[in-house]
C-alpha cells in the first residue's frame, strides 16, 4: 500500500508538472491570440453573424487565417462552398504538420494522438516543434494538452469577447476594423518576403491571378481558391529552384 500511494504521489506531481510547463509555453501563444481573436469577432459580428456563430466558429474551426478568409468572404456574399473550399485549400498546410508532429509523438497512444492533432496551428506546431523532448517524456502529452488548451481557451473566448463588442461598439468603428484584416496578412508576408524575397513573387502571381478573374467575371470566392491554387503550384517552382 506504502509503494502503492508513492506511485500516485509521482505520478501526481508528474502531470502537474506537465500541465504548469504546458500552460507557460500556451503564454505567448494565448496574448499573441487574444488581440486577433477580439479583431475576428468584430469583423465576423460586422458580416452579420450572430454571437453564437462566431463562437462556434472558433470552438470548430480553430484556424485564425480560414476564420479572417471566410468572414471576409461572408461580407462579399460568397457562396458556402466557395468558402468551404477556399478554406481547404488554405489550411492544407495542416496535413503537413500533422504528419510532422505525429512523428514526433509517435510514442505516443492513439488516445493522445487524435486530440492534440485537432489542436494544431501554425502557433501551436511551432511551439510543440521546440520541445521535442516532452514527447519522450512520460507525462509529455499532458504538457502538449496544456499547451494547446491554453491557446485553444485564448482563441474561443477572445473571438466571444469581439463578438460582444461588435454589438456594442459603434457601426463606423466596427466598419472601419475591416483594415485589421489587411493589414493582419500584410504583417505575415513581409517578414516571409524579407527572407525570401521570391515569396514575394508568389504573392504578386496570386494577386494577378485573382484581379484578372475578377475582371472577367469569375466570383470572389472562385477567384480566391484558384488564385491560391495557382500561387502555391508557382511558388513550387521558384522555391524549389532556390533550394537547388
Amino acid at each position: 500500500m506504502q509503494a502503492n500511494s508513492e506511485i500516485v504521489e509521482r505520478s501526481s506531481a508528474g502531470v502537474g508538472d506537465s500541465l504548469k510547463r504546458g500552460a507557460m509555453a500556451g503564454l505567448p501563444i494565448m496574448f499573441g491570440y487574444l488581440p486577433i481573436a477580439i479583431t475576428y469577432g468584430v469583423l465576423a459580428s460586422e458580416a452579420g453573424l450572430s454571437l453564437f456563430e462566431i463562437t462556434m466558429m472558433s470552438v470548430m474551426v480553430f484556424a485564425g487565417a480560414s476564420q479572417f478568409v471566410a468572414t471576409n468572404m461572408i461580407l462579399t456574399s460568397v457562396s458556402a462552398m466557395e468558402i468551404i473550399l477556399a478554406t481547404f485549400v488554405l489550411n492544407f498546410r495542416h496535413f503537413v504538420m500533422s504528419f510532422s508532429f505525429m512523428n514526433q509523438i509517435r510514442s505516443f497512444a492513439l488516445k493522445w494522438k487524435v486530440p492534440l492533432s485537432l489542436g494544431l496551428t501554425d502557433e501551436t506546431f511551432a511551439v510543440g516543434s521546440l520541445h521535442k523532448k516532452e514527447s519522450k517524456d512520460p507525462y509529455g502529452g499532458w504538457f502538449y494538452a496544456s499547451m494547446i488548451l491554453v491557446s485553444y481557451s485564448s482563441w474561443v473566448g477572445g473571438s466571444f469577447l469581439g463578438g460582444v463588442l461588435g454589438e456594442v461598439i459603434p457601426a463606423a468603428l466596427s466598419q472601419s476594423m475591416v483594415v485589421a484584416l489587411y493589414a493582419m496578412f500584410i504583417a505575415l508576408l513581409v517578414p516571409s518576403i524579407r527572407r525570401e524575397w521570391k515569396i514575394g513573387i508568389i504573392a504578386i502571381i496570386s494577386m494577378v491571378v485573382n484581379y484578372l478573374l475578377s475582371a472577367l467575371g469569375i466570383s470572389d470566392g472562385w477567384a480566391i481558391v484558384v488564385a491560391t491554387l495557382v500561387g502555391g503550384a508557382s511558388g513550387i517552382g521558384l522555391l524549389k529552384e532556390e533550394e537547388a
